[in-house]
């Protein structure tokens, strides 16, 4: 970057625009036995565009072709009425994805579709497989070429390249190779089918719609995307389950024992939108019953709880429904910022965080604030904000973070920083008070996140706060550096 360049500005004055969030990178959607199938499946995706926001796609079949389209950027923007019309059929699976950095080219956009010995497939996926770049070498060395980086390209492989007859007998096999985090949609020319690893790492809820015609079946990363079109959430695809909707209804079978269940922890801390279930349990309520807990917890004598928006807002009404302490919106949200801006060249202290966040000075000046966010990452985010809440006149700035400090990355799925970014694993809780620049700083315990979801069958996952994961991973370095994306 030239050294004549302000910080943090990009080339040709595009400020990327920070936010100090972890990243989910993507959702699924698929639909079985509706003549608007590609149209239901852009609602759905539509539903699902905060699980990734630089790339979408839809194939469908119209029971002879597989008809796709994917391109960079927003669901509403790629999906025109004229590019629907090119996707016929009763049957479609949609993809929205996030990248991490510097690898958010088209390849890399799903769904997958390829014509191999067994047929027309399409394929797209929620998860990240840990054993794929050991895969991918080995097929390569068997003569198969890649056009992407992404790990997803390695399952039609393996499907491509079985001895078995049929599509659904080569995906059970391939599914028996595959380690890791995923929750995979299929079409074949005359079925979707679904599944989701033996330990259940990411969602795929299950939903029938009732027609004149007969039932018609979707799945999703979250039950959100039903609501939008009318279908009725039946329940989850069980881990190390496949599920196929063809001409023979809903068929069910387990492709594998199930193992230990961990499912994703951070799906009801940030990820899910709050009107989703997921998991079987709504995500509203887990983030009320988090501030609820964090209030008893981490108790502060404050004037006024504030959510950092929009992630924060369940967890500071149950912080301040059980606490007393009234709830107010003291930031207010811009939704319509792109993730670049030209910025001004008379440089503007925080310009990032004032595009997105900007204080309501009534309600700050003079106040004891208490503000609530569902996470803490690298922390240079809920600086910036601390220092905007001061500078708009609050007396003293307390935050509480509704889940205990992200201490390692993260390898089923969702972009995290190496540990050498994450703040909580490298500095003392007061050594980030310190930073952030607030008066106290609290956490919510691990037991008390646990308790929040309703862990009683330790059925989920907490290994960004604890380092232990539940599958085996040979090399956690290589991992890191070879990480493919969605």
């Amino acid at each position: 970057m030239p050294k004549s360049m302000p910080e943090g500005q990009m080339p040709e004055d595009q400020f990327e625009i920070p936010f100090d969030k972890l990243h989910e990178e993507c959702g699924i959607f698929a639909v079985y036995g509706h003549p608007e199938a590609s149209n239901l499946a852009h609602l759905g995706l539509h539903a699902l565009q905060h699980r990734g926001q630089e790339s979408a796609g839809i194939a469908s079949c119209d029971g002879k072709e597989i008809h796709c389209f994917k391109s960079m950027g927003h669901v509403a923007d790629i999906f025109t009425a004229s590019v629907l019309n090119r996707l016929p059929g009763h049957m479609a699976i949609g993809h929205t994805r996030y990248s991490t950095a510097g690898d958010t080219a088209i390849l890399n956009a799903q769904p997958f579709s390829v014509a191999c010995n067994k047929g027309r497939i399409a394929v797209a996926h929620n998860g990240n497989l840990t054993n794929a770049s050991e895969l991918r070498k080995q097929l390569e060395d068997q003569g198969s070429i890649f056009q992407a980086t992404s790990d997803t390209e390695v399952i039609l492989h393996l499907v491509a390249r079985s001895d078995q007859k049929t599509i659904s007998s080569a995906l059970r096999e391939a599914l028996l190779l595959i380690d890791g985090a995923f929750s995979l949609v299929f079409m074949t020319e005359d079925s979707v089918i679904v599944a989701r690893d033996p330990h259940g790492f990411r969602p795929l809820a299950i939903g029938r719609m009732n027609l004149r015609t007969g039932p018609a079946y979707v799945f999703a990363s979250e039950t959100c995307a039903f609501d939008l079109i009318d279908a009725h959430y039946i329940g989850d695809v069980e881990p190390g389950e496949m599920v196929i909707a063809g001409p023979d209804g809903l068929l069910r079978e387990f492709y594998t024992v199930p193992q230990n269940r961990a499912q994703c922890v951070f799906e009801h801390v940030y990820f899910s939108r709050p009107d989703s279930t997921v998991f079987g349990r709504s995500v509203q309520q887990s983030r009320e019953m988090m501030g609820r807990l964090l209030s008893h917890e981490k108790p502060v004598d404050a004037d006024v709880v504030v959510p950092i928006p929009d992630s924060g807002v369940a967890a500071a009404l149950g912080y301040s429904a059980e606490s007393g302490i009234p709830f107010r919106h003291g930031l207010i949200r811009n939704h319509y910022v792109g993730r670049t801006f030209i910025e001004p060249s008379q440089a503007i202290r925080d310009f990032g965080v004032r595009l997105k966040l900007n204080p309501v000075r009534e309600i700050l000046k003079g106040k004891s604030v208490l503000l609530v966010d569902d996470s803490l990452v690298r922390g240079t985010t809920s600086q910036k904000i601390v220092r905007m809440v001061r500078n708009a006149g609050a007396r003293e700035v307390h935050v509480r973070i509704s889940c205990p400090p992200t201490m390692s990355p993260c390898f089923y799925g969702v972009d995290t920083p190496t540990k050498r970014e994450l703040i909580a694993a490298n500095q003392s809780i007061e050594e980030i008070r310190e930073f952030i620049g607030c008066d106290t700083l609290a956490y919510l315990s691990l037991e008390n996140l646990s308790k929040a979801v309703n862990d009683e069958n330790e059925h989920y996952c907490y290994a960004c706060y604890t380092g232990r994961y539940p599958t085996d991973l040979v090399n956690i370095e290589e991992l890191m550096a070879s990480r493919p994306n969605r």
